[in-house]
């Protein structure tokens, strides 16, 4: 008798994974994989970084698993995470690009890659998506993670709170100021 999967609930699959069944992470990988890679492409604005934050995210998950509250949405917890490697990576990239502008340590020290698209990127629309993108990646952490969590990964007002630890009325003025903001980049 095969057990299936995807009709057990995530606490369900939280449990069996930390008693060792793979498969039961796999599935809340199976679930959640596009959630959290949207998520960490929109703080990014680089699909690339994404996928490795992305993959960071699960590994940790997974780590953590045992100390999930199966009262807590997985999505909400999953993405408390993912912001947490975001923001680890925030950090790390402006230590890089601090220490590319001091110049080298040694004569060979490798240079922080430019972040441009590339302009054999010929659709429109993807140019557009893109375009988007980076306006999304420059805004500041504190309006981008509430316009990532609420807008693009719709979570509701008060999960986005939570995840957030702040009030709800402050997500709501993050995410008119995150707005504001957007429209000023993308309108030139």
């Amino acid at each position: 008798m095969s057990l299936d999967w995807s009709t057990l609930s995530d606490g369900e699959l939280a449990l069996l994974s930390v008693a060792g069944r793979q498969a039961a992470f796999a599935q809340i990988m199976q679930r959640y994989r596009q959630s959290v890679f949207r998520l960490v492409r929109a703080f990014t604005g680089d699909p690339e970084e994404a996928m490795d934050l992305a993959q960071e995210t699960f590994v940790s998950a997974h780590q953590a698993l045992a100390r999930y509250d199966e009262d807590r949405p997985m999505k909400a917890w999953l993405s408390t995470i993912a912001l947490n490697k975001c923001r680890d990576w925030s950090r790390k990239r402006a230590v890089r690009r601090f220490l590319s502008f001091a110049g080298p340590l040694e004569g060979d020290a490798e240079r922080v890659p430019d972040d441009q698209v590339a302009i054999d990127d010929a659709a429109a629309d993807r140019q557009e998506l893109d375009r988007v993108t980076r306006a999304i990646a420059t805004l500041p952490a504190n309006l981008k993670e509430a316009l990532v969590l609420r807008t693009i990964e719709g979570l509701t007002q008060a999960e986005t709170a939570e995840v957030l630890s702040i009030s709800e009325k402050s997500v709501e003025t993050r995410l008119y100021r995150a707005r504001a903001k957007l429209q000023e980049k993308l309108a030139y």
